[in-house]
């Protein structure tokens, strides 16, 4: 039987190691486990050193994103690396429709992945099922938002490209330019629920199905909500 020691908790992604097992049942030679590279983590949480577990093989192509994550929580640095092949293209094009500067981009993409690793468990803990591409793309967004302030307050001027789409209303224009205390006080004039709804779907730029699940509110709601933010900014602009 192939197998391997589950390591310390202090070595989440370890080498598997030969070692033997205890002697078969009837006096038989003891079975040997030899070294391998396993798919992805195959003890259980809690399990302790010295438990000895099958490996058991199982494709994590075949798994969607929301399982890919729930494993990158148990510390599985192939269902990681698995995660970013998948939606790290499409994160890069997302961005970059939204940031024309690729050192910006590829910042904001280290820093978003270094965030899942860091925090894929407590999002399992508390998504309650909630979508894992709408999380990803949540903290792409926050990061990049960061990324332009920063930049903006180092050299004072518009630096990158940013938030646009092909007519961009007042006020995502204004969003998309950054936080002066204006628009500051008029987001702060804004109901909760409405400011809310209103930096989800133009700030982090996700659409009315992801801002209800990052939110917890039916898409009926979130439209209206997102409508009279929408009208309440523009004539706090105009």
């Amino acid at each position: 039987m192939l197998s391997v020691t589950a390591p310390p908790p202090e070595h989440p992604l370890p080498t598997p190691s030969t070692r033997a097992t205890p002697p078969q049942p009837g006096g038989g030679p003891a079975e040997t486990s030899v070294r391998c590279d396993v798919p992805h983590r195959i003890w259980e949480t809690g399990a302790g050193p010295g438990i000895v577990l099958p490996v058991v093989r199982q494709s994590l192509e075949t798994l969607d994103e929301g399982a890919l994550l729930r494993r990158v929580a148990r510390g599985d640095r192939r269902a990681f690396d698995e995660l970013y092949r998948r939606t790290s293209p499409w994160l890069t094009a997302r961005l970059r429709r939204r940031c024309a500067d690729d050192d910006v981009v590829a910042e904001v993409l280290q820093d978003t992945y270094l965030a899942v690793w860091r925090s894929a468990a407590s999002q399992a803990r508390h998504s309650g099922g909630g979508s894992a591409v709408g999380w990803l793309w949540t903290i792409a967004a926050h990061r990049l938002v960061d990324a332009f302030r920063a930049r903006a307050r180092a050299a004072r001027v518009p630096t990158v490209q940013t938030f646009a789409t092909v007519a961009p209303a007042a006020e995502e224009e204004a969003l998309a330019g950054g936080m002066d205390a204006d628009l500051e006080q008029a987001l702060l004039a804004l109901p909760p629920n409405l400011r809310r709804v209103l930096r989800a779907m133009v700030l982090d730029g996700l659409t009315t199905r992801e801002t209800s699940v990052l939110l917890g509110m039916p898409e009926g709601t979130v439209k209206t909500y997102a409508r009279r933010a929408r009208i309440a900014l523009r004539e706090a602009l105009s």
